[in-house]
């Protein structure tokens, strides 16, 4: 079966900001000639997340706030504490909560997503960074 990984990067702000990169993710399938199969995306950072969302601007901001009410910046984090000068120790929580890979089939050379459902990004990270992800896909 034939394999396609392919990789790009976002510069992102941080701040559980979301950036929609399912256009990105289908020109990619559209490129690798697969029909069907799967595609795996992974982001290669444990401050930042992939996610199937509803891309509208109240869940964006619901978003934020629900992760600052799950798991709140707070410079007691064991992780700012033992590494001076840190104050990420809630992004790379927040992160491994959400996790860095999806996988997500698609079939006639088309994601099989859902009606509303877009592929993101989310920077948890309390800076701007470039994220680096790895887009994998696996099909004929």
């Amino acid at each position: 079966m034939p394999i396609a990984t392919r990789q790009f990067t976002l510069d992102m702000q941080g701040g559980t900001r979301i950036e929609n990169i399912t256009e990105r993710v289908c020109e990619l399938l559209d490129e690798s000639g697969l029909s069907a199969g799967i595609v795996t995306l992974f982001v290669r950072h444990t401050t930042a997340s992939v996610m199937i969302f509803e891309d509208e601007p109240g869940l964006r901001i619901d978003t934020r706030e629900s992760w600052n009410q799950l798991i709140p910046p707070n410079p007691e984090w064991q992780h700012n504490v033992r590494n001076a000068g840190e104050d990420n120790g809630h992004s790379h929580l927040r992160g491994q909560i959400q996790g860095q890979s999806l996988t997500i089939p698609f079939s006639k050379n088309a994601l099989m997503l859902g009606t509303w459902q877009q592929v993101v990004v989310v920077d948890f990270d309390t800076c701007a960074r470039t994220r680096s992800i790895v887009v994998q896909m696996i099909g004929e």
